[in-house]
């Protein structure tokens, strides 16, 4: 049934151009179709073919589907008046765009000479290598040169960073980063009518009001096409307008009727944006022709009848009759355009079909974790700003090692490394739940905004979909965002930003377009006094499970300090998205086996000293022979140190203390080559048993590779972690990691005051 729907749709434009009479009046080119309107018969003409071009890419995929040689059928029949938005928007105005964005591709294409849209749109619905924006990976609605970010499902997930590029526009500007857009650039957003009541959604509009409120310009435009369908659920009508309509800080624009009418309704929604720096929301109703793509059975839960009213309803077939009777066109001329645009989107489709494709593991992973150590290296040890500059930028010409004492605890030693980064890169900027006025939850961002300003360290609202989001945004247009999420339990609330969108923009744009970004999460376990699983999550699954994600992990205060200039360099120089993952028992910790020991302090590594993912850290019995080697990470590494000294004072057990430092890329070959020299290997993992944490992946290596034959683990129980002493009984403990190490020795020395 299917194809005959499209056959009827294609019969019936058709039928009207072949019947339909010229009329009286032809109108120029440059004449407006209406008294006072502002669209010209000329460009209304040019909007009809970016709409049939549109179409027939939307026939031509299912043909080609019918031969196995088109694997992507969601199409944007129904939707093509969003080419009057792409019309009017200019290619220096950053889109995020829904996947039934043809038409709006189509006549933003147009500004561009030398486009060839037609062909980069089938390119990537063949799934083929030449695909200019993504290679063949997805289909997807994309281009570096007319500034579209590609997008993927778009589920309402990209309006968090469209949101965060439009934050980010005045800061880019007001700091000197280049990125090619002029002051009056607006970013555009659209979306589904279904996609419009998802949580993320409502709370990239909410933070666009938020801002508003705080009297910051927000020049974003949000498209919602409604169609009044979600795959097969229909919207109650009115919903989305009587859900936006009468919001807030958010001017609503109800685009419908014909064709110039929404010409200059989504005129008056652009002008708004762009002039006075607010957000609006444009209310487009469309369509949605043939199902929600190729393989969906509309006539399932939609009657004929109720097909056929919206076949009716084809903006094609409306744009046609429009033309025809304001004398825009005539027949004759409409139907040669048809014809047209038919054959050539049939022999461009042959062509493409014959393109390539990706064949190999290396060729389809290539974007997807970029690593230059060298350049990383280099980015990290060059200042980039002179004394002098950074004087006049930021009032302070203190060279970086200046700005922190010696001896001081991980949150000492991040809080002085923060501070280097910011005043040697202007495009750095702190923001997160209470990191401002307060200095953070633990007190690592202390200062930080009184000495850089309000506009590089703030505080957000308590949301961090939106938090994720602005750092997205900043990211595309130069800046260097450092979010922070104050727990990492709250990171699952938004942890699509992450693995949907941040890591996969590069893989999807084929390295195009980057969100570099670092950000800081407090978690792990072992807190005193402060528990529940709330503040002591200790599972860390769902981020090792992110392609191309960096995973950092430090334990000690100077390790911190080199990390993250580390981890800022590779966001700089390779894109990154790093996790900068900072054990909450540990900001404040200053001793190692007893109180006053000061042995968990450090002195501040001065600059250039850096740390990039393979870097291991080695304690204990490095220079001779050891009897068992303990690999862990945060917590974990100050337990198997502890560790260390009862196997050495109580079983007269060498131990080497291996600190991973990285967990994601894990650092296999130098694992691999310390766990050859020592033999027994147990891995002391604080996070849950069962894919919590990093054990399994060591473990499994070690044990294919035959490194060792001696190999163990250490972990936590699969258990929330609760309140209070009840901790020991989940957690991993010193106690256990003696156990453990003695028993995969194998053998156990009697000293004297021995434990048993």
């Amino acid at each position: 049934m299917t194809w005959d729907r499209v056959a009827i749709v294609e019969r019936q434009l058709d039928a009207y151009l072949e019947s339909a009479e010229p009329a009286a009046r032809r109108l120029a080119p440059d004449a407006p179709m209406r008294a006072e309107g502002g669209l010209t018969a000329g460009a209304a003409v040019a909007l009809f073919e970016d709409q049939l071009t549109s179409r027939q890419l939307d026939v031509i995929a299912r043909e080609l589907k019918k031969t196995n040689r088109s694997f992507y059928t969601i199409g944007s029949a129904g939707h093509e008046n969003n080419a009057i938005v792409g019309a009017q928007l200019r290619i220096d105005d950053p889109a995020f765009l829904h996947y039934r964005s043809g038409g709006f591709m189509m006549a933003r294409a147009r500004q561009l000479p030398g486009s060839t849209p037609m062909l980069d749109t089938l390119l990537g619905i063949v799934a083929s290598s030449d695909d200019p924006i993504s290679q063949g990976r997805h289909k997807v609605w994309g281009s570096r040169a007319l500034w579209i970010p590609p997008q993927t499902s778009t589920i309402a997930s990209h309006l968090p960073k469209a949101m965060g590029l439009a934050f980010s526009l005045a800061r880019a500007n007001r700091f000197g980063i280049a990125n090619g857009l002029p002051a009056d650039a607006i970013v555009a957003c659209s979306f589904g009518d279904a996609s419009a009541n998802h949580a993320t959604a409502l709370s990239a509009v909410n933070t666009a009001r938020y801002a508003v409120r705080l009297g910051l310009p927000m020049p974003l435009l949000l498209i919602c096409e409604d169609n009044g369908t979600g795959i097969s659920v229909p919207t109650p009508d009115g919903w989305i307008a009587g859900t936006f309509r009468s919001q807030e800080h958010l001017a609503y624009f109800a685009a419908d009727g014909e064709l110039d009418e929404i010409w200059d309704t989504v005129a008056s929604a652009v002008r708004h944006v762009r002039e006075r720096r607010l957000p609006a929301f444009l209310h487009l109703r469309t369509v949605r022709l043939w199902g929600h793509a190729g393989s969906d059975a509309e006539q399932t839960y939609r009657s004929l009848p109720e097909i056929e009213a919206i076949e009716a309803d084809d903006p094609l077939l409306r744009t046609a009759r429009r033309l025809v009777d304001t004398g825009a066109a005539d027949p004759e001329m409409l139907r040669d355009l048809v014809r047209e645009t038919r054959d050539r989107v049939a022999a461009v489709a042959e062509e493409a079909a014959r393109r390539p494709r990706l064949q190999t593991t290396e060729e389809v992973t290539a974007p997807l974790a970029p690593s230059n150590p060298t350049l990383v290296a280099l980015r990290a040890t060059v200042p980039l700003a002179t004394p002098e500059g950074r004087t006049a930028a930021f009032g302070s010409g203190l060279p970086e090692s200046a700005t922190a004492p010696t001896s001081r605890t991980l949150a000492g030693q991040l809080n002085a490394a923060l501070a280097d980064e910011m005043l040697r890169r202007p495009e750095v900027f702190l923001f997160g739940q209470d990191i401002g006025r307060k200095g953070g939850v633990y007190n690592v961002t202390n200062g930080l905004q009184k000495r850089f300003g309000a506009a590089r360290v703030f505080d957000t609202l308590l949301d961090e979909t939106s938090i994720l989001g602005i750092a997205q945004g900043a990211a595309h247009i130069g800046l260097l965002p450092i979010p922070e999420i104050q727990y990492l339990a709250y990171l699952h609330n938004a942890l699509d930003q992450i693995r949907g969108e941040a890591a996969s923009l590069q893989f999807f744009s084929s390295g195009q377009f980057r969100n570099p970004m670092v950000v800081r999460v407090a978690g792990l376990a072992y807190q005193k006094g402060f528990g529940g699983h709330f503040h002591n999550d200790n599972s860390i699954g769902a981020l090792r499970d992110i392609p191309g994600l960096v995973i950092a992990t430090p334990s000690r205060g100077d390790d911190a300090a080199r990390m993250l200039r580390g981890a800022v360099a590779m966001a700089i120089e390779d894109g990154r998205v790093v996790i900068f993952l900072e054990p909450i028992a540990l900001y404040h910790e200053k001793d190692l086996h007893a109180d006053g020991d000061g042995g968990w302090l450090s002195d501040y590594p001065a600059p250039p000293e850096v740390l990039v993912p393979g870097e291991i850290g080695v304690h204990g019995s490095v220079d001779e022979d050891a009897d068992v080697l303990l690999i862990s990470y945060a917590n974990g590494l100050r337990l198997s140190l502890q560790a260390a000294r009862r196997l050495a004072e109580d079983h007269d057990l060498r131990t080497r203390v291996l600190d991973l430092r990285w967990l994601s890329p894990l650092p296999v070959d130098a694992i691999r080559a310390q766990a050859a020299e020592v033999g027994t290997v147990v891995v002391v993992d604080e996070c849950r048993a069962t894919g919590g944490g990093v054990a399994d992946a060591i473990v499994a290596d070690l044990a294919e590779t035959r490194t060792t034959r001696r190999l163990n683990s250490v972990r936590a129980v699969d258990s929330f972690v609760p309140l209070g002493p009840a901790t020991s009984a989940v957690l991993v403990g010193v106690d256990q990691i003696v156990a453990t190490a003695v028993r995969a020795v194998g053998r156990r020395r009697h000293v004297a005051g021995a434990r048993s």
